[in-house]
């Protein structure tokens, strides 16, 4: 059965949450937010009457976190919101997670951080690192903290691998050709991640032909981005996992060394230390094809060995099999579908000071695009059938396909590598890094601020 985002957050209203100590007798507001969770009976009512008569709509954040996690008090609840924020959304949770998107001009109540923060630590207190008061101000974050919602999991509930055990390809017979894998190769280094182990991880940190890495999967927005992990001013590379929060269906990531956490879909750090630091990581190619197609190219390629420590079911097609053969979220987002359905595939680059998308399915009447981010000109190879893309700088070449063979307007033949497109002559043209994902968190996040290829 279709995994739904209204099943999903019913299972999660029902999780259990344990009291983690605060005082609450200074401030009546969040004595009120409190009490759907924390309260007796006559403090629960007590406390909806108060907020109620205090008639402003800055506590609806407070109180939709009390909603999801409440047992049995949920409509109540539902009723004050609604009247606060003069909606009739009742208890779906996922609609006012949107409603929530939609007006960032209600700054919520400065209770919201200390009673969060008292929710989510209940539910791990491991959450702590990432959920310092000092870092929590409004004007301290690059995003909203009231968008900010648990994924279900703990801390590193989804363990990242860390210079996993690979594997030659002749030995990886537990691979199917049809297996779709990340495919990467830095300065002759060259490895495969099957999207069915690495849909349980969400993460690797690994050295791969002597750069520090990290690929950071998020399975809830389709795109898995390869980042260099050295950064500039810093000591040792940076090691990344996984908090157990998302922003807007995307996953939030968080480097070891600061427990700050970072947006995985532009590289930033969004909370904690790190925050001022002006650090974006930079983009490594990586593609996504099939397993047969990678080993046929690529003979002496090594692949992620089976024995990765954890015990995870990674058959073909088990990972998340719900929510990919779905076409609602999990998680809420904002997105316009006038254009393209929420969980349609595109081709994404941030390069060049410019953003700019190629929808998937553009590649099915042709496998070459001769295009352009800014001011430079790009061709880009796609399949389709196996969710590729590669994008390599052209100058002021146009290039075409004729059967397997990739020719300019000269009728010159290049081959396609990992790193370049490469002439006869030792002309080179270089690759330029992308990754594939959905729609929804392509336009979530930068929106007006991109471009999209229209054909």
């Amino acid at each position: 059965m279709p995994l739904t985002r209204r099943g999903f957050t019913g299972m999660l209203v029902a999780t259990a949450v344990t009291p983690a100590p605060l005082r609450a007798q200074d401030d009546p507001v969040l004595a009120a937010i409190r009490s759907p969770l924390y309260g007796t009976s006559s403090e629960f009512a007590k406390g909806m009457v108060f907020l109620r008569e205090r008639g402003n709509p800055d506590v609806v954040p407070a109180l939709l976190t009390s909603m999801r996690f409440s047992r049995g008090r949920q409509g109540r609840i539902a009723e004050v919101m609604d009247e606060l924020a003069g909606q009739k959304f009742g208890t779906d949770w996922f609609e006012w997670m949107l409603w929530q998107e939609r007006n960032p001009q209600i700054v919520p109540h400065p209770s919201l951080i200390p009673f969060k923060r008292e929710v989510l630590l209940g539910i791990d207190e491991n959450f702590d690192v990432f959920l310092k008061p000092e870092h929590l101000a409004r004007e301290q974050m690059k995003i909203r903290f009231e968008e900010i919602a648990w994924g279900g999991v703990r801390k590193d509930g989804i363990p990242s691998l860390d210079n996993p055990d690979l594997l030659p390809a002749a030995k990886a017979d537990y691979l199917k050709d049809d297996d779709l894998v990340f495919g990467i190769s830095i300065n002759g280094d060259t490895r495969a991640y099957p999207l069915r182990i690495m849909g349980w991880h969400e993460m690797f940190n690994e050295v791969i032909g002597g750069v520090p890495v990290a690929l950071a999967y998020c399975t809830l927005c389709g795109s898995g981005i390869l980042f260099e992990t050295k950064v500039t001013g810093r000591r040792k590379p940076l090691v990344f996992g996984s908090s157990g929060f998302l922003y807007r269906s995307n996953k939030l990531m968080f480097d070891r060394e600061t427990h700050s956490l970072w947006n995985q879909y532009t590289g930033n750090p969004v909370v904690g230390p790190l925050v001022d630091s002006g650090i974006e990581l930079k983009q490594r190619p990586v593609v996504i094809t099939s397993w047969g197609a990678w080993k046929a190219s690529h003979p002496k390629t090594r692949v992620l060995s089976l024995n990765t420590g954890h015990r995870r079911d990674y058959g073909s097609g088990v990972v998340y099999q719900d929510y990919f053969s779905s076409a609602e979220l999990m998680f809420p987002a904002l997105v316009d579908q006038s254009r393209h359905r929420q969980k349609d595939y595109v081709f994404a680059i941030r390069q060049f000071g410019a953003a700019r998308a190629w929808p998937l399915d553009a590649f099915e009447e042709k496998s070459i695009i001769n295009d352009a981010i800014a001011n430079t000109p790009l061709v880009l190879i796609g399949n389709p059938s196996k969710r590729t893309v590669r994008a390599y700088e052209r100058g002021a070449h146009q290039f075409e396909q004729r059967g397997e063979t990739l020719l300019d307007e000269t009728g010159q033949t290049w081959t396609v590598t990992e790193t370049a497109l490469e002439r006869v002559d030792g002309k080179t043209l270089p690759r330029v890094a992308g990754h594939i994902s959905y729609w929804f968190a392509w336009d979530n996040y930068l929106g007006d601020a991109a471009t999209v290829y229209g054909g």
